[in-house]
């Protein structure tokens, strides 16, 4: 029949929707990415059967919860990761630093071809059931103890834990592209976070000296709505956000009622803003005057990531939420705060700019955010143990990540770090 002959369509004929054949691998994608989108509380089945266009019912036949979902796309990223830096057989005749750049690669690959939903591991996988969080935990130490055996074949004269100190710097800074959206192409970011990796493993650290310990801030109980922000950012950080409730917060605070709190914050939202923008406000008020009593770009940046790491490791808590709980900041503030964190971004990525004109804006606000993740990363694995990774060693790892690799040159090996 010639297409003259065909018969004309009916206009009132009904459209055959055909299911794809893939269906179930469009769904654990598409949750997958509201889950990193929004946080895993704010995303219900019925939001991810709107976002697909089927009915929630149809959702139900191909998986029997959000749960379900959310677990999957996790063990899948764990089980991503040990294959990431798994080498071929082929790699057994290898030098050391083909090997370990074979993994670097693999990491890097890996993430920017998941980068929407990357940052789920970092940040989600707290609300995982125990027996799917221990998987997860053991896919990520298990990466995590190849890349630092590979780093200590290249680097044999480092101690065991400084190695790991490494690879968790190297995993952290590539995993930050989930946090942001800064665009590059994939072969520039793949270039620009090798060489942050290599700088994170090259680097030497100093000599640990005794650190100032953190500072303890005693809040008079007059102040009743700073003591409910020091209670709320605590039991966030401890529970995570979405698990705490105003009577947790009215206890942990000493108030003999949920009502005391509402005298001082509209619910938990409010405090959670409050602890946005405390945490935003110290970040850009040290901006201004440190530019001014600096010298140089590189100077400034230098003071910048000391009063950052010392301001981190002073309140590791705020600084965890800041990064952890930004998806359930209220709508109407949360544009806000985005503008202010972008600002601060931009003003480091400038300095960046200047200490290292090749750079990109771009490049400079990765390097940026990856710099400034690797404080939270390491409180996140290591916790409050500065004997195990100390302010210090944090700066200097920070250091290398913005201004790349050390020199090649005779002074390299006087600085080899020693065991703390």
């Amino acid at each position: 029949m010639t297409p003259a002959a065909m018969p004309a369509p009916d206009p009132g004929a009904r459209a055959v929707r055909r299911r794809p054949k893939n269906r179930r691998a469009q769904i654990a994608a598409v949750s997958a990415a509201e889950f990193a989108a929004l946080g895993y509380h704010r995303v219900s089945m019925e939001d991810i059967a709107t976002r697909l266009g089927i009915s929630s019912t149809a959702l139900y036949r191909h998986y029997p919860s959000k749960y379900a979902l959310f677990a999957g796309e996790l063990l899948r990223l764990g089980e991503v990761t040990v294959a990431a830096v798994s080498l071929p057989e082929v790699a057994a005749d290898w030098p050391a630093r083909r090997r370990l750049g074979y993994a670097i690669d693999g990491i890097i690959a890996e993430t920017i071809f998941n980068r929407t939903t990357v940052g789920l591991a970092r940040w989600e996988h707290r609300y995982l059931e125990e027996p799917d969080k221990r998987t997860v935990d053991e896919h990520f130490a298990t990466a995590l103890t190849e890349l630092s055996a590979l780093i200590g074949a290249v680097r044999p004269e480092l101690p065991e834990h400084e190695r790991r100190i490494r690879a968790v710097g190297v995993f952290s800074a590539v995993s930050c592209l989930g946090d942001h959206r800064v665009a590059l192409a994939a072969k520039p970011l793949a270039v620009l976070l090798n060489q942050a990796c290599w700088a994170l493993v090259e680097t030497d650290l100093p000599v640990s000296a005794q650190s100032p310990p953190p500072r303890a801030v005693e809040i008079p109980h007059t102040l009743k709505h700073e003591l409910l922000l020091q209670h709320a950012v605590r039991l966030f950080y401890e529970r995570g956000y979405p698990n705490v409730g105003v009577e947790d917060i009215a206890a942990a605070a000493g108030l003999p009622s949920v009502s005391a709190v509402y005298r001082y914050y509209r619910g938990k939202g409010d405090l959670l803003n409050a602890a946005f923008r405390r945490a935003a406000d110290r970040m850009t008020a040290v901006i201004g005057p440190t530019l001014a009593e600096s010298g140089t770009p590189a100077e400034a940046l230098t003071k910048l990531v000391d009063m950052y790491v010392a301001g981190a490791f002073d309140e590791r808590e705020l600084i965890y939420v800041y990064f952890a709980e930004f998806g359930h900041v209220p709508d109407d503030e949360r544009a806000t705060l985005r503008v202010v964190q972008r600002l601060v971004v931009a003003e480091w990525a400038g300095l960046l700019a200047q200490v290292r004109p090749g750079l990109t804006t771009a490049a400079g606000h990765i390097l940026v955010h990856a710099a400034l993740g690797l404080v939270v990363d390491y409180g996140r694995v290591f916790g409050d143990t500065e004997r195990i990774c100390p302010r210090q060693w944090v700066i200097r790892l920070m250091e290398a990540v913005l201004f790349g690799p050390p020199a090649p040159g005779p002074s390299a090996s006087l600085n080899a770090c020693t065991s703390p």
